[in-house]
């Protein structure tokens, strides 16, 4: 099959989240700065999960750009990917709106654990599927730092009971691993060209 129904419904989704997101930040009814104080933690975890959708967006494109068709795995594995991410704006805003107490905060971490699971799936399917494609397994390699980015969110998930602003801090760790698209893939279709 083709990929361009699959990159456009997760295009479709993935904005979708966004736009969820950004409608929960609710507008004071007051014109004073003091107003907007209570949405503080509120943005906060809206920026925070933008970044992530945001980066999620990015490398999802780049991964779908090294290959030329798909099968029903990778459609399956594609759509874990976004059952995960179409959880993070409940996620965002409870955390948010319970100023980043425990549970959300270990929730809003299970949810980033799973949707980095679902990625890494989305990414061995896909290699799976292309066998040949040697830009994608050289590009992706043995893939230390999606690894590394699950074992984080699990340390994070378990010092969140601890302080949740251990896990809020390392949740903003593993995003600013992953801020600059992935450059491994970018590298290797260069070299192919």
């Amino acid at each position: 099959m083709v990929k361009t129904r699959l990159e456009a419904f997760s295009d479709g989704v993935i904005a979708i989240i966004i736009t969820i997101m950004v409608l929960e930040l609710k507008v004071p009814h007051d014109d004073s700065w003091t107003a907007l104080k209570p949405l503080f933690p509120v943005f906060l975890s809206y920026l925070l999960s933008f970044i992530y959708i945001g980066i999620y967006w990015n490398n999802h494109h780049h991964l779908l750009h090294t290959v030329n068709n798909i099968s029903g795995k990778v459609l399956w594995a594609n759509n874990n990917l976004l059952f995960w991410l179409s959880l993070v704006p409940f996620t965002t805003t409870w955390m948010g709106e319970n100023h980043f107490s425990t549970w959300p905060v270990a929730i809003y971490g299970i949810v980033l654990l799973m949707a980095g699971v679902a990625y890494y799936i989305l990414e061995r399917t896909l290699l799976d599927h292309a066998i040949n494609n040697t830009k994608l397994a050289k590009a992706v390699g043995s893939d230390i730092k999606g690894k590394s980015s699950i074992a984080i969110y699990i340390i994070a998930i378990v010092l969140t009971f601890i302080h949740p602003f251990i896990g809020c801090f390392l949740y903003i760790f593993v995003a600013a691993m992953w801020l600059i698209p992935d450059k491994r893939i970018e590298k290797k279709l260069t070299e192919e060209k």
